[in-house]
């Protein structure tokens, strides 16, 4: 049986992380999500193909770009037409013999959910951080180090003298951290990424490429390829009223449904040093910030 991922056309509501990618680049856990739903699919021994082809009368799985396919995914029984959806009513994808004719059947994943909007990955991250069971260190760890839960270590990645790790981790290659960094649970660190001294990371997703400068607060943010963050950047995640946060999408405010939510920082992104957010803004690719800088509303 074949199987095809779909790319999610409309990526606007994913901006600006999804301004330049598309959701399946997007990373989750330091793996892309056309990754993760690749593995899924051959855990079924399906043949993963790139495109459609002519008079296929066969049973096929259509899966969008943009799913987390949860844990119970391996569970689906493959042999009849059915349309995937989460618990939300999502659309996930479907099986069927012709993608432009939707089976009436539904089944529905559990723990499977599309992502839209970019705080969207923060929930599959924790979810996919949550899942690691034991370590897997293929880097090296100063002697004065403390791992409290489980953390992945991609190899050439170094931990320096004073970091201090709560809670489940991945880091991926060749990165530095530390000293003195404080990393909490569901954090997941690129590949070629800088965190420096005394800076602490809790929930966030740093894609590849990035520094977090010195003295630095992230959390509960997205933080896209190729961003310096400079020393002393703070975010803010949580309102005065412990209210859930609203974010701006296509002009219109929206309910994140997050109490907590930092900020979300798009590809090249630059911030001066002591550069403060308020919680749920966004900077789109390239945009910079000023040395002190008070970030009230979304960059663009």
């Amino acid at each position: 049986m074949d199987a095809i991922i779909l790319k999610y056309k409309d990526t606007s509501m994913g901006q600006p992380i999804t301004c330049t990618r598309d959701y399946g680049e997007c990373t989750v856990g330091n793996k892309t999500l056309r990754e993760r739903i690749s593995s899924q699919i051959k855990l079924h021994d399906l043949n993963l193909i790139d495109k459609e082809t002519e008079n296929n009368n066969d049973l096929r799985l259509y899966v969008y770009d943009n799913s987390y396919l949860g844990l119970h995914f391996k569970d689906i029984d493959m042999s009849r037409p059915q349309l995937l959806t989460s618990i939300e009513k999502q659309v996930l994808g479907c099986i069927t013999t012709n993608i432009n004719t939707l089976p009436e059947s539904k089944t529905i994943i559990e723990d499977a959910f599309s992502i839209l909007y970019p705080w969207d990955l923060l929930k599959a991250n924790k979810q996919i951080l949550d899942s690691i069971e034991k370590n897997e260190l293929s880097g090296s760890v100063a002697q004065n180090c403390t791992i409290n839960g489980n953390i992945i270590l991609g190899a050439d990645s170094n931990l320096l003298p004073g970091v201090f790790i709560e809670g489940n981790i991945v880091i991926g290659k060749n990165c530095k951290i530390g000293p003195n960094c404080y990393l909490r649970g569901g954090t997941s660190i690129g590949d070629n990424c800088h965190i420096g001294q005394a800076v602490e990371i809790k929930n966030s997703i740093i894609m590849q490429n990035s520094s977090i400068g010195h003295l630095s607060y992230v959390g509960d943010s997205v933080i896209g390829s190729n961003v310096n963050m400079g020393a002393g950047t703070i975010t803010s995640n949580l309102r005065h009223d412990g209210k859930n946060h609203k974010s701006v999408v296509n002009e219109k405010l929206i309910e994140t449904g997050r109490r907590k939510l930092g900020t979300i920082l798009g590809d090249n992104v630059h911030t001066g040093i002591h550069c403060g957010f308020y919680p749920a803004r966004k900077m789109w690719p390239g945009k910079a910030t000023l040395p002190g800088e008070i970030v009230k509303k979304d960059i663009k």
